[in-house]
């Protein structure tokens, strides 16, 4: 696969020293209280770097995500051979495809479910032929080889060196795209999230529009569901007492699944407003930031580095210290 704009191959491994150098506590936001709309699974997370730098965490998570009985029969699908490929000599479930593409954490831990809970005649990919690309954003990279036996070892288990990874600089599906390169006809398999109960935001379909542009085939596979968590998900942010520095969305349906919730006890935005008058409002980058004044809201604060969730924290402290 070729790079393109800067954008490196690579393969994502953390040490130790490096994993102690990002939780080394700087107490940039002591004393703020920050909430937060990340999805339960997601929060832990933000949580734990928060409270190293001084903060007073608040998840409010406005919606779910995470595999399904549907959504893994749907990858399932794409793990077992074929009729016709069982006719093909020597053909394996993903060797019509030439990459792997995951625009989120998510996506990574249900296809690993999937492929590890699959009862499989075969590996999804043969011994030999051409490199097969696995690309994820950021640290999102990280759970491309974790487990035993991780995905990238279950991939292609007679010949781990086939596949390769593509982390791009841009932590962006658009980065993502463009560190793919050209796609000449060939295919991409793309897990990524069934939308329930809210609207989808425009950046799955435009990155599956973006690949399809750069002269790849884009085959779309649900992998796991984003849900609204319903009416009382606004609940802890509307019986709160006391100060509201600032609140971070890190995707566009946690905004529509908070408007929701708060329309359903009877408050809008305006209200969360006039009680916290110098509440900051921070997206966790451009993409999200986008999609947050789509629904009205006005963005303060938008995170620079968008790979992991430090990069919004660093904008939030160094606008604290204004």
């Amino acid at each position: 696969m070729g790079g393109g704009g800067g954008l490196s191959l690579q393969s994502l491994n953390l040490s130790p020293s490096t994993t102690k150098q990002r939780e080394r506590p700087t107490l940039s936001l002591s004393a703020r209280r920050i909430a937060f709309t990340t999805p339960a699974n997601y929060a832990t997370r933000l949580t734990r770097l928060l409270q190293l730098r001084g903060a007073t965490p608040l998840p409010v998570p406005t919606i779910s995500v995470g595999p399904s009985s549907s959504t893994l029969s749907s990858l399932r699908s794409f793990l077992l051979l074929s009729s016709s490929q069982q006719r093909q000599k020597g053909a394996l479930a993903l060797d019509s495809f030439s990459a792997l593409a995951f625009t989120s954490r998510t996506g990574i831990s249900s296809f690993s479910l999937a492929l590890s809970q699959t009862p499989l005649p075969c590996p999804p990919l043969s011994f030999s032929g051409e490199p097969f690309t696995v690309a994820a954003l950021g640290t999102d990279a990280e759970a491309l080889h974790q487990g035993n036996p991780s995905l990238l070892n279950l991939l292609c288990p007679g010949n781990p060196s086939r596949v390769r990874v593509l982390v791009p600089e841009i932590a962006t599906p658009a980065g993502l795209v463009m560190s793919l390169g050209n796609g000449f006809g060939r295919k991409v398999l793309c897990p990524v999230p069934a939308v329930l109960g809210l609207n989808e935001p425009d950046v799955v379909p435009q990155f599956l529009a973006d690949l399809e542009l750069s002269g790849w085939v884009a085959v779309r596979v649900p992998a796991y569901e984003t849900k609204w968590v319903g009416p009382q998900c606004a609940d802890v942010l509307v019986g709160l007492v006391g100060k509201l520095d600032a609140i971070v969305f890190t995707s566009t349906a946690e905004v529509e699944g908070l408007l929701k919730g708060l329309d359903a006890v009877g408050w809008n935005w305006e209200k969360v407003k006039q009680l916290w008058p110098c509440m900051l409002v921070a997206a966790h980058g451009p993409v999200t930031a986008k999609g947050v004044e789509s629904f009205g809201l006005t963005v303060d604060v938008v995170g620079e580095r968008f790979s992991s969730f430090d990069g919004v924290l660093d904008a939030l402290s160094t606008r604290f210290q204004d």
